[in-house]
């Protein structure tokens, strides 16, 4: 599955539009975590849990995009939009949610 943030794939002309897709995965930051990082708050850098956590819950959402335009037929998805948002009662939920089109080319 072709997936691209453009409206369109260089060197792929689109041959029909089958509608919009979309993916969404909410995924908890636990205490070990959150321990971590407050650490790395503290002394700085990088907290390598907290972006293994987003890049896992980013993958699953493109993963149940792509699995939703595949039902639907189509080979790729353009005019993709990734959008993150912490959610509940401390922040401690990310959720990542992407839409696009999905497309035969």
């Amino acid at each position: 599955m072709l997936i691209s943030t453009t409206p369109t794939i260089e060197g792929y002309p689109i041959k029909q539009y089958l509608g919009i897709v979309t993916g969404e995965t909410i995924i908890g930051a636990n205490a070990i975590k959150d321990i971590k990082a407050a650490f790395t708050d503290f002394f700085g850098g990088r907290s390598s849990a907290y972006e293994r956590t987003i890049q896992e819950a980013k993958q699953t959402a493109l993963n149940e995009m792509s699995q939703q335009a595949a039902q639907m037929g189509a080979n790729a998805i353009v005019g993709v939009d990734l959008d993150y948002e912490t959610i509940g009662s401390s922040n401690s939920m990310l959720m990542v949610a992407c839409s696009g089109t999905a497309v035969i080319v």
